[in-house]
């Protein structure tokens, strides 16, 4: 292979390892596959133009052009677009898959599925590195410029990564790729200057020198082997100091954290600021609606006990999200809400609720009903008393206390406010109603003026309030969508009310901006609604059970949840439906459990039921829930056959180079030919470290072996013996016997005397990876070469062939 080809495979290959860092940002790797094949034609167009050779530029436009057209054939008619014909088919529906899969960034949470769009997003972002990686290693001959594209390509899978389980594979494989790519380019350089001289001992040379000597004294070793050392050292102490290092807790490294940087939990430390909307609305879509939460409660109003994560208090102009607050340590009992008054505490009971959250639930603030007064939790927690929040203490470096798989016990208030408590709610206080009615000044006009319009009339903000939820629940047309754009900043609320379609974000958002604008303090409370009742009385909590709602203050009853968002299952608190009690569509009652539903015959109305309503469970049971056909929960025969064939050949690559080695012995060997077992003798001591060299006649090669193999006298005969046979084949007269019926014996003799003189890795190595392999490789070479020149002298000649066109 020359160099240049191996600056192409190096390419090619550092970029599929770095690649590998964006495996974790969706639940499937098998793109990664598709991606290795397309870099591999990528690289091919590249080697092909360069070969021509064409010009840089157009060596770079030509593996533009081909990874755009495999992307387009691969991708054709995926997407939703509206055209007709071969243009639409290919292009507009390319586009539109590209849209499709931006938004579907958007929309989901990492780890993401991975969609159509994901996928054309991934395959596109790679081949667009490795073109760059190709271009400045291979056409402009710059690979330390290289690792700049595979540093971006790598800094954005870590920036994104939720989980950092797995970031040092990902850095070890980027950087043996980084590493790889310069080996190749610097003995590329070398080669260009011929052998490498050194100083070396008679017992041991380098490599690339072809000489030997004595029998003592060291090894001389090749640059390129130094250098490969200096890199492998380099990436393991990248690797292993940071673990030796003690843990950061605060400034560039630590970012903000909650507590101290020795996660002790003492001092105090913030709240950092969260953004739940992408992860709220790819829970709403998920197509594994897994249950997240179980709890047992002795509540009497289940429907109205919200499971509450964190609440979102701050509208800075381009997302709602929660500002940073002080913690403190975790109170024996939590003090009272704020703004809750004695009249309407003294009405209100104390509930118990258990909770056991699920193994895979992942989440640093921990779900209960608002107002908790007390939790039994173990662990390292913290309080935020502004919005009554527990959450994840730090436990090291990049590590904190979690949700997963805990069991623990709330005691909250069941509060029953009425009406006119309500209405007769005294204004709130300066400091309630400077933190919690800010807007953005670039807030658009019209928020602020269908506030006003939709609560003409209202003499109290709890009538005002009233009439904003039933704006957006019952007369305003709204519809719900979970398939709606998330959408950020103060243009989202205006583009919603302009729509009128969305999910719950959007109505709570909308609702809290129209409130602040009013004068009432609001903000948005993210976490899940009650669930499904089972049969044996807990409840579960399923994914897309996520929901958002806004919560309003009150003087004298505190933050108080109102539910604008038309959902089915929703329950709407009675205190606001004493004007509209019965204006809402959907019953207050909560879902039916799916164990209650009895079979039927009958076509399911769920056959024809829209995919998004299907995932909300408005069209009867969901797929996952309908009974399965025989022999539906288990893998298919061929699914089994495919999955054993595939461990077969992964367990089977890595032996490929030995068993092509074994059968190119034998066929040698049988064959009775002198110059065929040569050969081999020569690839035998190859794969120990002797590098051939042409040079030599057959006696000084034998010579050579025997001397820099330190062979016993039996295999330095059989070494003799097979030069001698050579030299007899070669120059012997015409005629003469050149029978040698021990020929196969003396070649295996020379090699077992050429393996038991090096040690046991080096013969390890020879049998498992024999250098003699890269003959593969140099006959695939010289392949392509003769196409290429025998497609060349074809192109010449059809040149020569056209007729000329006569001058007029």
């Amino acid at each position: 292979m020359s160099g240049q080809a191996r600056l192409t495979v190096f390419a090619a290959l550092a970029t599929l390892l770095t690649s590998w860092s964006l495996a974790g940002l969706v639940e499937s790797s098998g793109w990664i596959a598709q991606a290795a094949a397309l870099l591999a034609v990528q690289a091919a167009v590249g080697a092909g133009a360069r070969r021509v050779p064409l010009a840089r530029s157009l060596t770079v436009a030509a593996q533009l052009l081909v990874s755009l057209l495999i992307l387009v054939f691969m991708f054709a008619g995926r997407g939703e677009s509206t055209g007709n014909g071969p243009l639409a088919y290919l292009v507009t529906d390319f586009g539109a898959l590209f849209g499709q899969g931006v938004r579907d960034v958007g929309e989901f949470a990492i780890p993401a599925p991975l969609t159509e769009g994901i996928r054309l997003l991934l395959l596109a972002g790679v081949l667009l590195v490795g073109l760059l990686v190709d271009m400045l290693a291979v056409t402009l001959r710059t690979a330390a410029a290289a690792g700049l594209p595979l540093l971006a390509l790598y800094s954005v899978a870590a920036g994104l990564a939720t989980d950092d389980s797995g970031t040092w594979l990902s850095f070890l494989l980027a950087g043996t790729g980084y590493l790889l790519l310069l080996l190749a380019e610097g003995r590329d350089r070398l080669a260009q200057w011929g052998r490498v001289f050194g100083a070396a001992p008679r017992d041991r040379v380098s490599a690339a020198s072809g000489y030997g000597g004595g029998a003592a004294g060291g090894r001389a070793v090749a640059p390129v082997r130094t250098g490969r050392r200096i890199g492998v050292v380099a990436l393991g102490l990248a690797l292993a100091v940071p673990m030796a290092l003690p843990a950061l807790g605060d400034g560039l490294v630590g970012g903000r954290g909650t507590g101290d940087a020795d996660g002790s939990g003492k001092g105090g430390g913030t709240i950092s600021a969260v953004n739940p909307l992408v992860s709220l609305q790819s829970s709403l879509n998920a197509q594994d609606n897994r249950v997240v939460l179980k709890y047992r409660t002795d509540s009497t109003q289940v429907a109205d006990q919200y499971v509450r994560i964190l609440a979102l208090d701050e509208f800075n102009g381009v997302k709602w999200e929660a500002s940073g607050r002080p913690l403190s340590d975790v109170p024996a009992r939590m003090p009272n809400p704020p703004g809750l008054g004695e009249q309407v505490r003294a009405g209100a009971s104390e509930v118990r609720t258990t909770f056991s959250a699920a193994d895979t639930y992942v989440q640093r603030y921990l779900p209960m009903p608002y107002p908790a007064t007390g939790v039994d939790i173990g662990g390292k927690w913290r309080f935020e008393p502004a919005g009554r929040t527990l959450v994840g203490d730090q436990l090291g470096k990049d590590k904190f206390q979690n949700v997963q798989g805990a069991q623990y016990t709330v005691r909250s208030m069941l509060l029953r406010p009425t009406v006119r408590q309500l209405q007769s709610a005294p204004a709130p206080g300066d400091a309630i109603r400077a933190d919690y009615t800010k807007l953005p000044d670039n807030l658009p006009p019209v928020v602020a003026d269908t506030a006003r319009k939709v609560t003409q009339g209202s003499k109290d903000d709890y009538t005002r309030a009233v009439k904003l939820q039933d704006f957006f629940a019952v007369s305003g047309g709204f519809r719900y969508n979970t398939r709606t754009a998330s959408g950020t900043g103060p243009q989202a609320v205006a583009r919603f009310l302009e729509d009128k379609e969305g999910f719950c974000i959007h109505f709570a958002f909308s609702m809290a901006a129209m409130s602040r604008s009013l004068g009432i303090p609001a903000r948005v409370a993210v976490g899940f609604t009650p669930g499904e009742r089972q049969s044996d009385g807990t409840w579960n909590v399923s994914m897309r059970d996520a929901h958002a709602w806004p919560e309003l203050y009150f003087e004298g009853v505190g933050w108080t949840r109102f539910e604008p968002t038309p959902r089915s299952g929703i329950s709407i608190p009675d205190y606001s439906q004493a004007q509209t009690p019965s204006s809402r569509p959907s019953a207050p009652a909560p879902l039916p459990s799916a164990s209650a539903s009895e079979p039927n015959a009958a076509p399911s109305k769920a056959d024809d039921c829209p995919p998004e309503l299907k995932k909300l469970g408005e069209c009867g049971a969901p797929a996952s829930a309908q009974a399965a056909g025989p022999g539906a929960g288990g893998p298919s025969v061929l699914a089994v056959l495919g999955w054993v064939a595939g461990g077969v050949a992964l367990l089977g690559l890595p032996l490929l180079p030995m068993l092509w080695r074994t059968r190119v012995r034998g066929r040698r060997l049988a064959s009775g030919s002198v110059l065929s077992a040569w050969r081999e003798l020569g690839d035998a001591a190859w794969d120990v470290g002797i590098a051939p060299d042409e040079s030599l006649s057959p006696r000084g090669a034998a010579a050579r072996i025997v001397e820099l193999g330190r062979l016993e006298p039996d295999a330095t005969d059989a070494v003799r013996r097979v030069a001698g046979a050579v030299e007899r084949a070669l120059y012997a007269p015409a005629g003469a016997d050149a029978a040698y019926p021990e020929l196969a014996q003396d070649v295996l003799l020379a090699r077992a005397g050429l393996l038991a003189g090096v040690s046991r890795a080096a013969r390890l190595r020879a049998r498992l990876v024999p250098r003699s392999a890269a003959r593969v490789v140099w006959a695939a070479s010289a392949r392509w070469s003769a196409a290429s020149a025998a497609a060349a002298a074809r192109l010449s000649a059809a040149r020569l062939r056209l007729p000329l066109r006569p001058r007029d």
